[in-house]
């Protein structure tokens, strides 16, 4: 080939490069969507499970042998506390509670009749003294006697739900018989086993949210009450218990429960998790500012995780833009046209921030 030759292949290069780098001048922008990055509240969770029981819980039995001779409850009724729920008296224990209470309303009269004639000189001091004797000695019969009633009356401790009944008018019971059971609901306590790792950040007050199978649509929400004062050796987990306000009764005792404890609550800076571009073990976001809409990669720090969000501690700040969809077309340092923006209808003009075109230049 001549020299003149290659001269003109040449020029037609240049000629060709030219147009090549005039065409990718007008070329646009490619189109991305973007999410602000927006400061709110965020929670660590724990997911267990656990089982619920009553805030009170008893099994009503007897103390003594007897035939039960009236029942005042029903099957699942509310009770209030004090309400007699079954007897086993008979007339013998009312005939000796009648003689106790006639003996010491005896003893009284006669101690209240030595005591005025001794006053006047009469009678005795040591008189008055057996007198007064009799009188405690009476008082203590009649403790008895009521106290043998007392074992043949079942009564509630405490308000709340019966459950199924165990027995009938006429039969015979005899000590340790589980006559109900009777439970308070109106609190319901939840127990679940939480991992040793988290026990420095447990403490009461924290907050749970609780679901069942039986009600699949439904939340309830509780508090931590106490965290177990020892770690199981075997599976290294530690029991703790929340207490969740039943005031529709629909939790009941042994219900299986999921559980998420909601612990360390704070304000930390939250992004999609479709705008992390993973390298190795590195983070990174593609961010858009300025007038231009221009792209500059930065390295991020996140920490914890929520369905479709992650949390950044450190790379960004409340109020820039990262760009969650269309960042394998995004060039650092080159502008882009914003298709659309994430959880926001303001416009993009109004929502991004100018930001130093040289600083912006200079990333990677």
């Amino acid at each position: 080939m001549n020299r003149s030759s290659s001269l003109s292949f040449s020029l037609l290069l240049l000629m060709l490069w030219t147009a090549s780098d005039a065409l990718a001048e007008k070329k646009p922008a490619p189109q991305v969507i973007v999410a602000e990055v927006r400061e709110a509240d965020f929670v660590d969770r724990i997911e267990a499970l656990g089982t619920l029981k009553a805030n009170e819980s008893v099994e009503l039995t007897v103390n003594v042998t007897e035939n039960v001779t009236a029942i005042h409850f029903d099957d699942g009724e509310r009770v209030e506390k004090g309400a007699t729920l079954v007897e086993m008296t008979n007339r013998e224990e009312h005939a000796l509670l009648r003689e106790a209470r006639a003996n010491l309303d005896e003893a009284k009269r006669q101690f209240k009749r030595v005591k005025r004639l001794e006053s006047q000189g009469i009678e005795a001091q040591s008189l008055l003294d057996q007198r007064l004797r009799e009188v405690d000695t009476a008082r203590a019969r009649l403790s008895a006697i009521e106290s043998r009633l007392a074992d043949r009356l079942i009564k509630a401790p405490f308000s709340g739900v019966l459950g199924l009944r165990n027995t009938s008018v006429g039969a015979l019971v005899e000590t340790g018989d589980t006559i109900t059971t009777l439970d308070d609901d109106s609190v319901m306590k939840l127990e679940f086993a939480v991992p040793s790792t988290y026990l420095t950040s447990l403490r009461p007050g924290l907050s749970i949210q609780a679901r069942t199978r039986a009600y699949r649509e439904q939340r309830f929400d509780g508090e931590v009450k106490v965290v177990d004062s020892r770690v199981d050796p075997i599976n290294r987990s530690v029991v703790v218990r929340a207490v969740i306000a039943n005031p529709q009764r629909m939790l009941k005792p042994g219900m299986l429960m999921t559980v998420e404890l909601l612990r360390d609550p704070r304000k930390t800076l939250l992004i999609p998790e479709s705008a992390l571009m993973p390298k190795g073990s590195e983070q990174f976001v593609m961010r858009v500012s300025g007038e231009q809409h221009l792209v500059d990669k930065r390295q991020v720090m996140i920490g914890s995780r929520r369905p479709g969000e992650v949390e950044v501690t450190q790379g960004l700040e409340a109020g820039e833009w990262v760009i969650t969809h269309g960042t394998e077309k995004a060039r650092a340092g080159k502008p882009v046209r914003i298709k659309g923006i994430e959880d926001s209808g303001a416009p993009i003009s109004e929502l991004l921030k100018p930001a130093d075109e040289k600083a912006l230049q200079g990333g990677t």
